[in-house]
């Protein structure tokens, strides 16, 4: 009976220890910045944003799902599919237009967020957004932690501050920090235009508080950061078909990552949460359609 009990520790000891070893990371942060589109980087002052190419990898030809607007996309991005399966087709869509192809436990389509609560029931597991819409798109009954930051449009701070505090705090598995912008100031003054470039300078520096707070958790060694958009734009505008509104940054650095400059693979915006769930080796449903971009060493 004692060998018998030795012999099931042992076998469990190898079960964990193999499920343990199958991620690349204990911590995945996704900073979105909403609007964010890639033909801007080469004029962009992102010191912080362009340390992290310089440290991983990255794409600047990440495409967009049609049409390039912000439901569409944030929800390809956490559900690992396009519009047709997920069913959200408009820039504001709460709940699909189209019945959505499978629903989980929760009655939503799979997210990464709950692939992984599935895997690891006991994950700290958070989403912080400016656009209220995002609530709408990530499954919130498997979050643990979900929150709008209060009148982010007067106090552009807050969402920053609100994802330092978390950080530190509750140090995360799985995090989405969604800021507004550079959206808002694309529809007001323009993409390309001294203003959008003004913005950009000024969430890089938010960019880089949230770094520094993952540091002072004392997880920067054993995390990934990734970095992109849910579309670009042009003119005052986004939603159609230019590269402009729908090639966005994809960058990726930390634990597990190579520092391979820019890889030349084709990536689409479903292709984020494969890649995540790469990460936390996780199996990713059959209706996903998603692949985990070639970003590991």
């Amino acid at each position: 009976m004692k060998k018998l009990s030795y012999l099931v520790l042992f076998m469990a000891t190898v079960l964990l220890t193999s499920c343990h070893t199958q991620r690349k990371a204990e911590h995945v942060f996704i900073i979105g910045l909403d609007g964010w589109g890639a033909y801007s980087m080469e004029k962009a002052d992102m010191p912080h944003a362009k340390s992290l190419m310089e440290a991983g990898t990255y794409t600047l030809k990440k495409r967009s799902v049609l049409p390039s607007s912000s439901a569409i996309n944030w929800a390809a991005m956490f559900m690992g599919v396009g519009p047709e399966l997920h069913g959200y087709t408009q820039w504001g869509s709460q709940t699909p237009e189209l019945p959505s192809r499978v629903l989980n436990e929760h009655g939503i389509f799979p997210t990464i967020f709950s692939e992984l609560r599935k895997a690891a029931p006991n994950a700290e597991i958070g989403v912080l957004y400016e656009w209220d819409g995002i609530k709408h798109l990530v499954d919130t009954l498997a979050l643990n932690h979900y929150a709008q930051a209060p009148d982010y449009e007067h106090h552009p701070t807050a969402l920053c501050d609100m994802a330092c505090e978390y950080i530190k705090e509750k140090k995360p598995m799985l995090s989405a920090i969604c800021f507004d912008n550079p959206d808002h100031v694309g529809h007001a003054d323009g993409h390309d235009t001294q203003a959008y470039y003004d913005k950009l300078k000024e969430l890089d520096g938010y960019i880089g508080r949230i770094l520094d707070a993952i540091k002072e958790a004392g997880i920067d060694d054993r995390s990934v950061i990734i970095l992109t958009s849910d579309h670009g734009g042009i003119g005052k505008g986004h939603g159609g078909k230019t590269m402009s509104e729908m090639e966005t940054p994809f960058i990726i650095a930390g634990k597990g990552i190579r520092k391979g400059g820019a890889f030349e693979e084709s990536m689409m915006q479903f292709d984020c949460a494969s890649t995540v769930a790469a990460i936390f080796g996780l199996k990713q449903p059959q209706v996903w359609i998603g692949r985990p971009m070639p970003v590991f060493k």
